[in-house]
């Protein structure tokens, strides 16, 4: 596989080649580009310049005015950006394959990913990071790849011990896999816990992430204090789990680089917000995380980001470093962050700094996208076998979702609306089967699908709305079993069955009948064209919304992450309920003086 280009040093010439970009930094030779009427946002001192950008062999070379181009381009007093860089994204929580990820990520002003293939090699193994990696390099226009790649390894395969996922990676195979070039870092250090207490396999990941001089990401939520020390000293550099504007500025005045997520389920936008000041913006960098095809298509990707930041209150000059420069420098991306010589010719138009409407993007100097339209084309999809076919899933029938109580309380969770966490509650339980139907409550279920075991964990959802039937969805957070909710335990039972028909996907089941959009890309992404995706994706998430499911969580996503145990309060695997407070199994149901 050709070495990709996050691991490329910025563009080394020889002698010929640099007297060549002198030669047009001094006016003596005409660029190959020249971008004229623009004004040039100076990520270095905040200002904003009028002038034009020279370009030669791909990298600007100068600033300034006057200068001849074989190619000229009228920005037309348009702003010019360093395009942007997302710090922390799953591309399988697009549900889109990479070829119709990368054309929509560049229509809103991406030029590169920090990107964490954990969902796909948690179904997989690090053949799913291959199929990524693979297709990203596929994926040119001329000499360059639209979106770069910055791929990272997982770190927690499987995230925790408490569930059952399709593959492991120990800290051998993780010493492996770092030495090869396929890999820029380390992906999100989840297991905290086990950081903090020094488990053995565990450090070995991050002595060898270490020892190959690549960047450690991390996932702490609620960290602080001596534990936060602890979690920084081993060497783990970013967090976007922070959940207060106070761990926002702990994080990063104890020197980590702090994500703004602003992703589909879930942001921090209001902490970070009233975190960042004059003094500690740099330490903070955008991300999405997750972020489906709808909210892509109808919304935007970074772009996005930062004009909600934008208007929740930020100064618009630290929310563009946070797209830009601080990434660069956070994740040592050498020629990339701004628009500066000897920087590379990445370059994003918007109107202005408040809306940030892309209206061209340019990489390398080659015009990739205009007006709301790409200009390049991808003519052929990278679909191995390996990412295929990987729901195997035991016979399930009605009964399997029967809960009885002994007259304690049970467990429930409520979702905090428009997040990820649970608040655990507790409810009295019958002397006898539960019947959820007519109250405030759903049936959860997570049904193991990588080995055909039989595992099924139940647990109870409260407030979440849904009435009628049952959904479910083969993406579920971290380890991708079936997980899926309703008040019927026959369709629960049936909605089980199409998702193991269809080899993953979307899935919902009412009086009305059954509808179901196959993933069939490892059972998380689907390789339909992303208009497809998004048509059919709305569709059932406008079904559920009928059926109840409250305006503050998106019907299927929300859903995906109740299986997320490194997520506090209260969640659910295939093996049962996991309390992250106990770091460890909790019973349904508990004897009444609890």
């Amino acid at each position: 596989m050709e070495k990709p280009l996050a691991l490329q040093a910025a563009l080394c010439y020889n002698a010929s080649m640099l007297k060549h970009l002198i030669d047009c930094a001094m006016k003596r030779e005409p660029c190959d580009l020249v971008l004229k009427n623009a004004r040039i946002f100076n990520v270095f001192t905040g200002e904003t310049e009028e002038g034009e950008i020279a370009v030669a062999e791909g990298k600007i070379v100068a600033v300034g005015k006057g200068f001849r181009g074989l190619r000229e381009y009228d920005a037309a007093g348009k702003i010019a950006l360093p395009s942007f860089t997302d710090s922390h994204i799953h591309v399988e929580s697009t549900m889109l394959s990479p070829e119709e990820f990368v054309p929509l990520a560049v229509l809103h002003g991406t030029g590169g990913i920090v990107a964490d293939p954990h969902e796909i090699v948690n179904v997989c193994g690090v053949v799913g990071a291959e199929y990524i990696a693979g297709a990203f390099s596929r994926i040119r226009c001329g000499k360059t790849n639209p979106v770069e790649l910055f791929l990272q390894l997982p770190s927690c395969v499987p995230a925790t011990p408490f569930e059952t996922s399709g593959a492991k990676i120990d800290g051998r195979e993780t010493a492996r896999e770092l030495a090869r070039d396929t890999f820029f870092g380390l992906g999100e250090m989840m297991n905290f816990p086990a950081v903090l207490a020094g488990e053995e396999d565990v450090l070995r990941k991050l002595e060898e992430a270490g020892r190959a001089g690549k960047p450690i990401d991390g996932h702490a939520p609620g960290l602080t204090g001596d534990a936060l020390c602890a979690y920084r000293a081993a060497g783990i550099l970013t967090d976007h789990e922070s959940l207060t504007p106070a761990e926002c500025r702990e994080k990063a005045a104890r020197g980590m680089y702090v994500q703004i997520r602003v992703g589909s389920s879930a942001n921090n936008i209001a902490d970070a917000v009233k975190a960042a000041d004059p003094f500690n913006f740099r330490r903070f960098v955008l991300c999405t995380d997750d972020k489906n095809a709808r909210e892509l298509t109808e919304r935007g990707h970074l772009d996005d980001a930062l004009r909600r930041l934008v208007a929740a209150g930020m100064d618009a000059r630290y929310a563009v470093c946070a797209a830009t420069l601080n990434v660069a420098e956070c994740y040592s991306l050498k020629g990339r962050g701004a628009l500066a010589p000897g920087y590379f010719a990445d370059i994003v138009l918007v109107d202005d700094l408040e809306d940030f409407n892309v209206r061209a993007v340019f990489k390398r100097g080659e015009l990739l996208a205009e007006n709301g339209k790409t200009l390049f084309k991808i003519d052929q999809k990278y679909l191995p076998e390996a990412v295929r076919g990987t729901v195997r899933v035991a016979p399930v029938s009605p009964a399997d979702f029967r809960i009885e109580g002994h007259g304690g309380v049970f467990r429930a969770m409520e979702v905090e609306p428009h997040g990820l966490y649970t608040k655990e509650v507790f409810v009295p339980a019958p002397q006898g089967e539960l019947r959820v139907k007519g109250t405030d409550f759903n049936k959860l279920a997570v049904i193991e699908r990588h080995f055909a075991s039989g595992n099924i964990g139940l647990g109870l959802v409260k407030g979440y709305g849904f009435r009628g039937g049952a959904l479910g969805i083969s993406v579920a957070h971290d380890s991708h079993n079936l997980v899926i909710l309703g008040d019927d335990d026959g369709a629960m039972a049936r909605v089980a069955a199409l998702l193991k028909e269809a080899g993953g996907g979307m899935a919902l089941v009412s009086e009305e009948g059954e509808e179901v959009f196959p993933l069939d890309i490892a059972g998380l992404m689907s390789s339909a064209p992303a208009a497809e995706v998004v048509s059919r994706t709305r569709a059932l998430a406008d079904r559920a919304r009928r059926m109840g499911v409250k305006e503050y969580y998106e019907p299927f996503m929300t859903l995906a992450f109740l299986s997320l145990a490194v997520i506090p309060e209260l969640k659910l695997t295939d093996k049962g309920l996991v309390s992250l407070a106990k770091y460890g199994y909790v019973p349904l149901e508990e004897e009444k003086n609890h």
